[in-house]
């Protein structure tokens, strides 16, 4: 347990066990400014680490939304909306200290090391990184630290329909979307589209927005600017909240590729209108990754069996697309069925053999992703 603020589960203990509360193991190990890399310990969170990074000109950017824990972030596989530019969590870990069910210590490329590439047996960093703790837990993490841009700009502007081909001749650093459902953010009724940009991307990105039929294009380049821009889509969980008072919300996610993500985005809505919930979209439209933050009466059962049934039927849609049932949220409890859908009868018997050969006991997060 580092901080709790995975979605799909991953700390309930359904079958009762032990947890190991590791939030005050928050040192920064070690900081290399020449080597671009950092180790902290699992109660290090993402704004801590970057807070440390002041002065230096390094950030780490992988940005899910919450300030969750940077090895709960390596155990879920964690990504968020710069991930187009900088990646998910998987390429920006370099290195992880596992402890493994029968108590060895595990160092995923070896004691002290941080390449930036290997190509020496296994890649064990990647084994465990999205994990979500079903083989050992994380104890340290090296992570790839990453220079801050010279300049860069935060915009928003709304469009008059989800098709459309021109974000993807943008090169921004992050990159979000809201559909109609955030009126007090957008023009009413029109998807919005919020980037950040380095400064070489400004000129290109306002023609290719009036091209598309885009209007509003708000510019913000101070820290502050900035910071006030993008907190509406990290305050997108509470804005949903919002919509219905006293019910409450589940945050589901699928990826698909760039290709399909206009089309399934608005299949997604005719499902949601068809079975009459109300599930607000926001989405990291670069890397084809969007979520449905869903709301509904937990009191009532069959709008919780409505609820569940969407995620299904969205899951299995994203995998029919040639896409995955999640792309950062991870598998924990709500995703397993989808799972063999997703990875076929052989890869699931893969991981079914992994899990026994690491821990053939089941003692490490039962009942999670298997």
């Amino acid at each position: 347990f580092g901080t709790g603020t995975g979605l799909e589960g991953g700390v309930n203990a359904v079958q009762g066990g032990v947890c190991f509360d590791l939030s005050r193991m928050d040192a920064i190990a070690e900081l290399s400014l020449e080597d671009f890399s950092v180790t902290v310990e699992p109660g290090v969170t993402r704004k801590a680490l970057n807070k440390h990074l002041r002065g230096t000109g390094l950030w780490f950017p992988v940005d899910p939304g919450a300030d969750a824990s940077l090895c709960g972030m390596a155990a879920t596989g964690a990504s968020g909306t710069n991930a187009v530019r900088y990646g998910t969590m998987r390429p920006n870990v370099l290195n992880l200290r596992v402890v493994l069910p029968d108590g060895r210590l595990l160092h995923t490329a070896g004691p002290g090391r941080q390449p930036r590439k290997r190509a020496a047996g296994y890649d064990l960093t990647s084994l465990f990184v999205g994990s979500e703790g079903t083989l050992g837990f994380l104890t340290q993490a090296t992570l790839r630290l990453h220079p801050l841009p010279e300049a860069t700009a935060a915009t928003v502007a709304s469009f008059p329909r989800t098709r459309g081909r021109g974000t993807r001749s943008i090169p921004g650093c992050g990159m979000g979307a809201q559909d109609g459902h955030w009126r007090s953010w957008v023009r009413a009724g029109c998807p919005g589209v919020l980037w950040v940009l380095s400064q070489s991307s400004w000129s290109p990105s306002e023609e290719i927005v009036r091209q598309n039929g885009g209007s509003g294009l708000a510019w913000a380049e101070g820290l502050e600017e900035r910071e006030q821009l993008w907190s509406m889509r990290h305050n997108a969980w509470y804005a949903a909240l919002a919509l219905r008072p006293g019910c409450q919300g589940y945050s589901t996610d699928v990826c698909v590729p760039i290709s399909r993500l206009p089309d399934v985005v608005v299949e997604t809505k005719q499902d949601l209108q068809a079975s009459s919930i109300t599930g607000p979209m926001v989405g990291h439209v670069g890397d084809g990754n969007f979520h449905c933050l869903l709301i509904f009466n937990s009191q009532d059962p069959e709008e919780a069996q409505r609820i569940y049934a969407f995620t299904q039927r969205l899951g299995s849609g994203a995998v029919a697309s040639g896409g995955t049932c999640t792309g950062e949220h991870g598998v924990g409890l709500g995703k397993r069925a989808l799972l063999q859908e997703e990875l076929g009868q052989e890869g699931l018997d893969t991981l079914r053999s992994i899990k026994a050969a690491l821990d053939p006991h089941n003692l490490m997060n039962p009942g999670k992703v298997l």
